[in-house]
């Protein structure tokens, strides 16, 4: 067996960033072939990931990448197990070429599709051997657990804990695209349930209509104000049930969300809300 020099294990680790122990048993293993000890140290990523498939990954972080027009975005959820892991640079790194790909690639409707693709900057790398070198450096589990492309007018925020990640979509030719990522901020924060009063159970709006229109009789109002009275307290109603676009402006609570789109140009027409784990 040929002898295993400190520079070999040296060269290995600088091309792997692999710990120096693991490259130099990789080494002893294919004899000192550093292409075979590169395909051994690849081949550890599936070891890694049958040792820890039934791990929790409670962790991770939202990528959210937009382009300078507003007119598409795409959103990424990285999942993983410690919280150290989740903020550290290499998952990142990772996710922000993920999210760079999503957006300005071929269209990829899962992360399994994602990931075949190759790594944007990284000359015939895929994002899938990227993702392999990522959990045999780590050592725990990382799953890309869900990616989204959107078309616009669109906005989109990511909270300063990376957990949370916002896509608000809109209708309009507005030129102050801003109200469109404070609206994602808002959503973030206060979390709405749905876009529009339509988009609700429409039994359950009706059922709660019919109650407001009986309670308002019963008070002796004349029959042709009964409608605006029930209109004006249909609107708390669709606050209380989560509707974006009756909610207070989280910016400015002396108007609603669909009030301060509506001054820019816009009409909220619909917002994808991840939470790292939900």
């Amino acid at each position: 067996m040929p002898e295993i020099i400190a520079a070999a294990v040296m060269a290995l680790r600088e091309k792997t960033n692999l710990p120096m122990m693991d490259c130099k048993r990789a080494l002893v293993e294919a004899e000192g072939d550093e292409a075979k000890a590169i395909d051994i140290l690849r081949k550890a990523f599936k070891k890694v990931q049958v040792k820890r498939q039934d791990n929790a990954t409670e962790n991770g972080r939202i990528f959210v990448s937009i382009r300078d027009d507003s007119s598409e975005a795409a959103m990424v959820e990285v999942q993983c197990e410690s919280d150290p892991v989740g903020r550290g640079e290499d998952l990142a790194n990772f996710g922000e070429k993920l999210v760079s790909q999503l957006l300005n690639g071929s269209a990829a409707s899962s992360p399994e599709e994602l990931l075949q693709q190759l790594a944007p900057g990284d000359d015939g790398v895929t994002l899938q051997s990227l993702y392999e070198h990522l959990v045999s450096t780590i050592r725990e589990k990382i799953v890309v657990n869900r990616v989204t492309r959107v078309s616009g007018p669109v906005g989109g925020y990511v909270h300063h804990d990376y957990r949370t990640g916002v896509l608000f979509q809109a209708e309009g030719d507005g030129e102050d695209t801003s109200i469109l990522r404070d609206v994602a901020m808002h959503i973030a924060a206060l979390k709405p349930n749905v876009t529009r009063p339509e988009d609700l159970d429409a039994s359950i709006v009706e059922a709660e209509r019919t109650r407001l229109t009986e309670e308002a009789r019963a008070t002796g109002k004349p029959e042709n104000i009964l409608e605006k009275i029930v209109d004006g307290r249909m609107k708390t109603f669709y606050e209380e049930q989560g509707v974006l676009q009756v909610q207070k402006f989280a910016r400015d609570d002396s108007k609603s969300v669909s009030q301060a789109l509506a001054e820019k140009g816009y009409r909220a027409s619909g917002f994808t809300r991840w939470v790292i784990g939900n």
